[in-house]
């Protein structure tokens, strides 16, 4: 018999909105994380992206505020990214339609007037970013002394952001009597260490083996020499326009990104495609994930900043058209695709300096990323000098950060000059510059100290 959200004994409210927002079944880690919330535990959750998280700790929060109360925030969730927290905030909205409790999302990136306002009139939960909530707490807008729950979601992420220093700040400043929870799709060592400040004798829930994707997700990989071709393998892919109906195209910077956009606008069109990137404005990158949600764009490419907290249905796949270089965000990215049980699609391009990060993507995922040939279709195009060179370097550093000796292929070709230039003098390697400004700076000091006498 599977089981129902009214086996958690929420209120009716509760379960109205759960129904009208057209659930009807907890997803795994609802069903072991909502039980031991509600009843006053600290709770440790690792559970990969698109399994209903979210839903996880806010239904059980929602359930213990009940109404509005006071001026101050009982509830904190802190989350890395804007996205994150605008996309918790529509999950509180969404669960909340009956309750009488006020929420305020605070982020960076825009002017926090509004923000203050909002803060001013009162507020029963908190979703916002270390930065911002920091900034406001310190000018006086937010008094913790109320603060009953603190949420940590996407700690991985929060850690590779180098939000450390800020999380330990806010530890300081918020009750030490209160519920905390933490969730993440990943445990490395500073989620431990953070995990063992921030909880106490936690439940740890765990639905599936960390950073395994999402078994509803296809993977392939692509060995692709070169920008150019990785440009025309996805114009072949995208020929499909039925079955490569709403994708996410991740790129590692901001200029990549950029680059495929104009493409993608020259050759689909500007009503097709969307970019956003840190460069963004707040107000451009939401509405730009609004119109993809709404289906009214095929394309949305984007940097990593947009790879969590995009909870969107039928994305049909995710393309990286760069391979990550924070290895752990290869789960998040490809976790946009096969959400809430659909099944979606994942592509991989890898050009010759990537493939050590497919690597040790592989040994973090535990399984290997099926490769599939370039199709004879697909124009491959010859490497230039410069991007040769670039990944010539990267390759060299590479190998470098696995045996610190090495000494690099552009090293070796100085080291080859020398030995020529030393052999030629006689046996000694020489800088002829130094040696002649050394040559010409003794007489002008003989003249300065001439003229002294």
């Amino acid at each position: 018999m599977q089981a129902s959200f009214e086996d958690f004994k929420f209120n009716k409210q509760i379960l109205t909105a759960i129904a009208e927002a057209g659930y009807q079944h907890p997803t795994e880690i609802q069903q072991k994380a909502i039980t031991p919330i509600l009843a006053g535990q600290d709770v440790m959750g690792i559970a990969q992206t698109g399994t209903g998280k979210t839903a996880a700790f806010v239904l059980p929060i929602l359930m213990k505020l009940k109404y509005a109360q006071g001026n101050d925030p009982r509830a904190l969730i802190l989350t890395p990214t804007r996205e994150l927290a605008l996309q918790i905030e529509e999950n509180i909205r969404m669960f909340s339609t009956y309750l009488d409790l006020r929420t305020v999302v605070l982020y960076g990136g825009i002017g926090p007037k509004t923000q203050k306002e909002q803060l001013e009139k009162g507020c029963d939960i908190i979703v916002a970013t270390p930065g911002r909530f920091l900034d406001l707490y310190l000018e006086g807008y937010i008094n913790t002394k109320t603060l009953k729950f603190l949420v940590m979601d996407e700690a991985d992420k929060m850690m590779d952001m180098g939000f450390i220093s800020k999380i330990h700040r806010i530890l300081e400043v918020v009750p030490r009597k209160r519920q905390n929870l933490l969730f993440s799709a990943t445990m490395s060592e500073l989620v431990h260490k953070i995990a063992g400040d921030f909880l106490e004798f936690p439940t740890v829930v765990e639905v599936s083996e960390q950073a395994t994707p999402a078994k509803t997700v296809t993977q392939v990989l692509y060995h692709v020499p070169n920008l150019k071709t990785k440009i025309n393998l996805l114009q072949y892919l995208f020929k499909d326009d039925e079955t490569f109906r709403r994708v996410i195209i991740f790129c590692k910077t901001r200029e990549a990104a950029d680059n495929v956009y104009s493409f993608l606008e020259r050759k689909y069109g500007i009503e097709n495609v969307r970019v956003i990137h840190a460069n963004k404005g707040q107000n451009t990158r939401i509405n730009s994930i609004n119109a993809f949600k709404a289906g009214e764009i095929r394309f949305l490419v984007a940097t990593d900043v947009a790879a969590r907290g995009l909870d969107i249905s039928n994305v049909s796949h995710v393309i990286n058209f760069d391979v990550p270089i924070v290895i752990e965000d290869y789960v998040h990215r490809i976790g946009r695709t096969g959400r809430a049980f659909n099944k979606g699609d994942a592509i991989t391009f890898a050009n010759p300096a990537e493939m050590y990060y497919i690597e040790k993507i592989e040994k973090l995922i535990r399984q290997q990323i099926p490769v599939a040939p370039v199709p004879d279709e697909v124009l491959v195009e010859e490497t230039s000098f410069h991007e040769r060179q670039e990944m010539a370097r990267e390759i060299d550093n590479q190998k470098r950060k696995e045996n610190p000796d090495f000494k690099g292929a552009f090293h070796e070709k100085k080291h080859v000059l020398k030995e020529k230039e030393r052999k030629k003098s006689g046996g000694f390697a020489y800088n002829r510059k130094s040696n002649a400004k050394k040559s010409s700076a003794k007489p002008k000091m003989k003249a300065k100290s001439g003229k002294r006498r």
